[in-house]
């Protein structure tokens, strides 16, 4: 499989991975930005990608970011569908209650995940097949 790319400008960087064998690619900040205690930022990538047939592409956020510093993707994961030829964008959440978090052009912010999806029919049925769990659910499998 391939994942086209397609650089909106000269500065972006190509998505990529730490190692051969990660699922995510890494993506970059060309902007920078300040984001706030408890704020929220939209941070352009510079790039647009074309998915292949029948996959999606999943933002999530970038561990290291998370547990150092508390950002995270407001929407995680963020979907980008197939059909979606725009700059990939990322919405940052600084969830720490006191320091303002600073990415800089360059900066790794997310990452991309790209997996298969089904594209199901959706048909009404007056009953669902019955289950062991059935409707149990939040909280229903214990403690």
């Amino acid at each position: 499989m391939r994942l086209a790319v397609r650089r909106l400008r000269d500065d972006a960087r190509l998505p990529t991975r730490a190692h051969d064998d990660d699922a995510g690619l890494d993506l970059y900040a060309v902007e920078g930005v300040t984001i706030g205690p408890g704020e929220r930022a939209l941070v352009a990538t510079g790039v647009a990608i074309e998915l292949p047939e029948r996959h999606a592409g999943l933002v999530v956020p970038r561990s290291g970011l998370a547990v150092r510093h508390g950002i995270s993707v407001v929407n995680a994961p963020g979907l980008i569908d197939p059909g979606y030829r725009g700059e990939v964008k990322v919405i940052l959440l600084n969830t720490d209650r006191r320091e303002p978090f600073t990415v800089a052009p360059g900066d790794r912010i997310a990452q991309l995940v790209v997996t298969r999806v089904e594209t199901p029919d959706v048909v009404e049925v007056a009953e669902l097949e019955p289950s062991r769990r059935g409707d149990g659910g939040f909280g229903s499998s214990g403690r």
